[in-house]
């Protein structure tokens, strides 16, 4: 053979060797795909948490958490009074002492001047029908102060108005309300509507725990997001600081301010309201539990796409 006939078949065989040689981009893995893709989508994820969010309409949110005081607060320091109303047509003088009693021991989980008359109450006169009744709303206050220091540290620390602090913020508070709620669902705490006891059950302070620190951690966003108008867990001073503005009677859309307190103070009633009907409906705590647990992840979830601030870096 000769050396053309050679030239000639390794030239074929280069070029078969080419033809069954798939090129690189067709070949590529899907891992490598998916490897350029998250690659991609890390960096953009990171920004998008590291955000600032801007605090326009931000008050919406905070209505919200208005509403979810109202609730959580209606239900616990009221629900139980549902099933003893209609006795009191039937019983005696005492009962109605009883009925009193159980209404001055109440507890809140978000409005803690009250929790500071029932605890004062409390000490000055220990010998009534619930002798320990003062331990709720001390346990509410203890827990609401450590809530506050928790949040107002946690967000110092990683940003006010990060996107990411929020998120975490009031997932936690999503979370300690879910907690609660099923644990009351397990039968593990009695969360039924019925008359106090005479002694105090000592695990009802847990949810009550609860409930407090994570109520702490709305009112710490709201002082974040420069919206103290809406504090979430007070009405004292919403309703000083409405009466004590000087343009109280301005057209309707030139004081944000002003309607801000006015919402706010509805939103709580509202809850209020909402939440004695559902714990006298239902004859438990729970469901006003899971519905303030749904609606705060609501909120939680907003913040995850909620606008970044045009006028901050990132």
């Amino acid at each position: 053979m000769d050396n053309t006939s050679i030239d000639a078949v390794h030239s074929s065989g280069r070029a078969k060797s080419k033809m069954e040689t798939p090129s690189l981009k067709e070949s590529e893995p899907a891992e490598e795909v998916d490897h350029v893709v998250k690659s991609r989508l890390g960096p953009r994820l990171r920004q998008h948490l590291r955000a600032e969010v801007s605090s326009g309409h931000a008050d919406i949110l905070l209505l919200w958490c208005c509403l979810i005081s109202g609730l959580l607060d209606s239900t616990v320091y009221n629900g139980m009074l549902s099933v003893f109303l209609p006795g009191l047509a039937r019983r005696a003088t005492a009962d109605l002492w009883i009925f009193t009693s159980m209404i001055a021991l109440g507890t809140f989980v978000s409005m803690q001047t009250g929790n500071t008359i029932f605890t004062g109450l409390g000490a000055s006169n220990p010998d009534t029908s619930k002798p320990y009744g003062w331990a709720k709303s001390l346990m509410s206050i203890m827990c609401f102060i450590f809530g506050s220091l928790f949040f107002s540290r946690f967000c110092r620390f990683f940003g006010p108005l990060r996107r990411s602090t929020l998120i975490y913020s009031f997932l936690l508070q999503t979370i300690l309300i879910f907690v609660t709620a099923a644990v009351i669902q397990a039968g593990a705490i009695d969360g039924s509507v019925q008359l106090l006891a005479h002694e105090i059950q000592w695990k009802e302070l847990v949810p009550i725990g609860l409930l407090s620190f994570q109520s702490s951690g709305q009112i710490v966003g709201s002082r974040n997001l420069g919206l103290n108008e809406i504090p979430t867990v007070v009405i004292t001073s919403v309703l000083c600081d409405l009466m004590s503005d000087q343009q109280l009677v301005s057209p309707l859309r030139s004081n944000a301010k002003r309607n801000r307190r006015v919402l706010a103070f509805f939103g709580i009633l509202v809850g209020a309201i909402v939440g004695g009907f559902i714990a006298d409906a239902t004859g438990g705590m729970e469901v006003v539990l899971w519905i303030s647990g749904g609606i705060k992840l609501l909120i939680t979830c907003a913040w995850a796409l909620w606008p970044e601030n045009p006028h901050l870096p990132i």
